[in-house]
Protein backbone atom coordinates (compact mmCIF):
# COMPACT_ATOMS: atom_id res chain seq x y z
CA UNK A 1 0.00 0.00 0.00
CA UNK A 2 1.35 3.25 -1.01
CA UNK A 3 1.04 6.62 0.72
CA UNK A 4 -1.85 7.78 -0.96
CA UNK A 5 -3.60 4.51 -0.68
CA UNK A 6 -3.00 4.61 3.42
CA UNK A 7 -4.44 8.50 3.13
CA UNK A 8 -7.35 7.76 1.84
CA UNK A 9 -7.97 4.54 3.71
CA UNK A 10 -7.39 7.04 7.08
CA UNK A 11 -9.59 9.80 5.66
CA UNK A 12 -12.42 6.50 5.07
CA UNK A 13 -12.19 5.19 8.36
CA UNK A 14 -12.63 8.95 9.73
CA UNK A 15 -15.51 9.30 8.07
CA UNK A 16 -17.44 6.06 9.15
CA UNK A 17 -16.52 6.98 12.37
CA UNK A 18 -18.40 10.09 12.50
CA UNK A 19 -21.35 8.48 10.90
CA UNK A 20 -21.25 6.04 13.52
CA UNK A 21 -20.44 9.16 16.25
CA UNK A 22 -23.52 11.45 15.23
CA UNK A 23 -25.57 8.25 15.19
CA UNK A 24 -25.08 7.66 18.68
CA UNK A 25 -27.97 8.47 21.40
CA UNK A 26 -28.28 12.49 22.33
CA UNK A 27 -28.11 11.44 25.82
CA UNK A 28 -24.68 12.62 27.93
CA UNK A 29 -22.98 9.14 27.49
CA UNK A 30 -23.49 9.47 23.86
CA UNK A 31 -22.85 12.97 23.45
CA UNK A 32 -19.48 12.27 24.90
CA UNK A 33 -18.47 8.73 22.77
CA UNK A 34 -19.40 10.51 19.87
CA UNK A 35 -16.85 13.49 20.38
CA UNK A 36 -14.66 11.06 21.31
CA UNK A 37 -14.73 9.04 18.63
CA UNK A 38 -14.74 11.38 16.21
CA UNK A 39 -11.53 13.46 16.95
CA UNK A 40 -9.66 10.13 17.44
CA UNK A 41 -10.77 8.77 14.09
CA UNK A 42 -10.39 12.00 12.56
CA UNK A 43 -6.61 12.75 14.20
CA UNK A 44 -5.69 9.20 12.58
CA UNK A 45 -6.33 10.93 9.24
CA UNK A 46 -5.30 14.06 9.73
CA UNK A 47 -1.90 13.28 11.35
CA UNK A 48 -1.26 10.63 9.15
CA UNK A 49 -1.73 13.46 5.68
CA UNK A 50 0.74 15.73 7.61
CA UNK A 51 2.92 13.03 8.35
CA UNK A 52 3.00 12.84 4.85
CA UNK A 53 4.42 15.44 4.15
CA UNK A 54 7.33 15.88 7.11
CA UNK A 55 10.87 17.85 6.38
CA UNK A 56 12.99 14.61 7.36
CA UNK A 57 13.10 11.54 8.73
CA UNK A 58 12.61 12.29 12.62
CA UNK A 59 9.85 14.46 11.52
CA UNK A 60 7.80 11.79 10.43
CA UNK A 61 8.83 9.45 13.15
CA UNK A 62 7.76 12.22 15.72
CA UNK A 63 4.07 12.34 13.45
CA UNK A 64 3.52 8.39 13.27
CA UNK A 65 2.98 8.61 16.93
CA UNK A 66 -0.38 8.78 15.72
CA UNK A 67 -0.51 5.12 16.88
CA UNK A 68 -2.18 6.45 20.10
CA UNK A 69 -4.93 8.13 18.34
CA UNK A 70 -5.66 4.74 16.20
CA UNK A 71 -5.49 2.95 19.50
CA UNK A 72 -7.63 5.81 21.15
CA UNK A 73 -10.31 4.69 18.55
CA UNK A 74 -10.18 0.86 19.22
CA UNK A 75 -10.77 1.94 22.74
CA UNK A 76 -13.98 3.65 21.82
CA UNK A 77 -15.17 1.64 19.62
CA UNK A 78 -15.24 -1.43 21.97
CA UNK A 79 -16.74 1.02 24.45
CA UNK A 80 -19.60 1.49 21.99
CA UNK A 81 -19.98 -2.11 21.68
CA UNK A 82 -19.85 -2.89 25.53
CA UNK A 83 -22.62 -0.04 26.27
CA UNK A 84 -24.66 -1.82 23.22
CA UNK A 85 -25.26 2.14 21.78
CA UNK A 86 -25.54 0.14 18.41
CA UNK A 87 -25.99 -3.18 16.91
CA UNK A 88 -22.21 -5.10 17.20
CA UNK A 89 -22.44 -5.87 13.77
CA UNK A 90 -21.99 -2.64 12.46
CA UNK A 91 -18.65 -1.78 14.77
CA UNK A 92 -17.36 -5.24 13.60
CA UNK A 93 -15.55 -3.99 10.37
CA UNK A 94 -14.64 -0.01 12.32
CA UNK A 95 -12.57 -2.33 15.01
CA UNK A 96 -11.32 -4.67 12.45
CA UNK A 97 -9.94 -1.04 10.37
CA UNK A 98 -9.10 0.19 13.71
CA UNK A 99 -6.47 -2.62 14.63
CA UNK A 100 -4.78 -2.92 11.28
CA UNK A 101 -4.38 0.88 11.24
CA UNK A 102 -2.25 0.36 14.52
CA UNK A 103 -0.32 -2.61 13.07
CA UNK A 104 0.63 -0.49 10.19
CA UNK A 105 1.57 2.80 11.93
CA UNK A 106 3.46 0.73 14.78
CA UNK A 107 5.29 -1.20 11.97
CA UNK A 108 5.75 2.08 9.47
CA UNK A 109 7.51 3.67 13.15
CA UNK A 110 9.72 0.65 13.75
CA UNK A 111 11.37 0.80 10.25
CA UNK A 112 11.47 4.38 10.33
CA UNK A 113 13.21 4.19 13.33
CA UNK A 114 15.45 1.09 12.35
CA UNK A 115 16.50 2.95 9.36
CA UNK A 116 17.10 6.24 10.52
CA UNK A 117 19.65 4.58 13.47
CA UNK A 118 21.81 3.17 10.54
Amino acid sequence: MNKEELIERTKEFAHRCVKLGLSLPTNTLGKHISGQIIRCSTSVADIYSVACVAQSGKSFISKLNIVKEADESIFWLEFIKDEALVKPELLKELITEAKALTSIFIASRKTMVLNNNK
